[in-house]
């Protein structure tokens, strides 16, 4: 868990919050007059979302974090050039590791990264090659393998500050490796397998986030699972927790265009209901 999970997978999820901010900043340019208004209205609607998670829920919350910097970092880079967040973005990385693995620092430049790999048309063309994310994968490898020994050694050795370098070293660069094998499996024949696992959970993902902490605390509160003491309840939690909201999301993408939680969160962001049902 220590090498391969932990620190492993929030990276990604704050790249692609930095893709779909700017994905959306180019989609409201050509709908509104004032496209960062509506940016900053959903970054607040999703802090409000995030306070409330945090405070009636679980402390652990990442949505009023990434509102926060999107507030703080994402906002702002729209003025600048798109070379400059691309600059900007290793200076980030570069920062978090000095500082012993800064979440936040590490979030903002994964952001940045994000935006500038749209701003370029990067993730336009993304799908477009195998050979490009399976070289950048193996560069990947080759420098996680000393990033991860260095995470066992720091540890052993007793350092905090510098095993928790080297965690975040290790976790964004196997991050990146997680990304372009996943890349390359969608231009295989596993990328229809691939679409209809991933897809569902994908498109209702603040849905099954915000979910998954209910469910969490039921089978811990009201069922007595020891999720956090056992590694046995915790993999059987999260698999049936996965199951269910596969299952979940799959019958109501059928009938209805967005997650409950992301219709409401568009409704808000655009100041208009949009339409939730399918058309037959």
């Amino acid at each position: 868990m220590g090498l391969l999970v932990e620190q492993r997978f929030f990276p990604i999820f704050s790249l692609l919050f930095g893709i779909g901010f700017s994905l959306l900043l180019e989609s409201a340019g050509g709908r509104v007059a004032h496209p960062r208004r509506l940016l900053l209205r959903r970054l607040l609607i999703l802090l409000a979302m995030g306070v409330a998670h945090f405070l009636l829920l679980w402390r652990g919350d990442i949505l009023s974090t990434y509102a926060v910097m999107g507030l703080l970092v994402l906002l702002p880079s729209t003025w600048l050039p798109r070379w400059a967040v691309a600059a900007l973005s290793p200076v980030f990385f570069v920062a978090s590791w000095v500082m012993h693995g800064d979440r936040f620092l590490l979030i903002a430049g994964l952001f940045l990264l994000g935006s500038a790999l749209t701003r370029y048309g990067v993730v336009d063309r993304i799908e477009r090659s195998t050979r490009v994310p399976a070289a950048l994968g193996l560069v990947f490898a080759v420098t996680a393998a000393p990033a991860l020994w260095w995470q066992i050694t720091s540890r052993t050795d007793g350092t905090r500050g510098l095993w928790s370098s080297a965690l975040s070293v290790s976790g964004t660069l196997l991050a990146g490796l997680y990304v372009c094998a996943i890349l390359v499996l969608l231009r295989t024949p596993l990328r229809a397998a691939l679409q209809v696992v991933f897809a569902p959970l994908g498109r209702m993902a603040l849905t099954n986030y915000l979910t998954a902490t209910v469910l969490v605390l039921v089978a811990a509160r009201l069922f007595g699972v020891p999720v956090g003491r056992s590694w046995t309840a915790m993999f059987l939690t999260a698999g049936v927790i996965l199951a269910l909201q596969w299952a979940w999301s799959t019958l109501w993408l059928r009938r209805y265009r967005f997650g409950p939680l992301e219709w409401l969160w568009r409704w808000a962001t655009w100041g208009r209901r949009p339409p939730l049902r399918v058309l037959s």
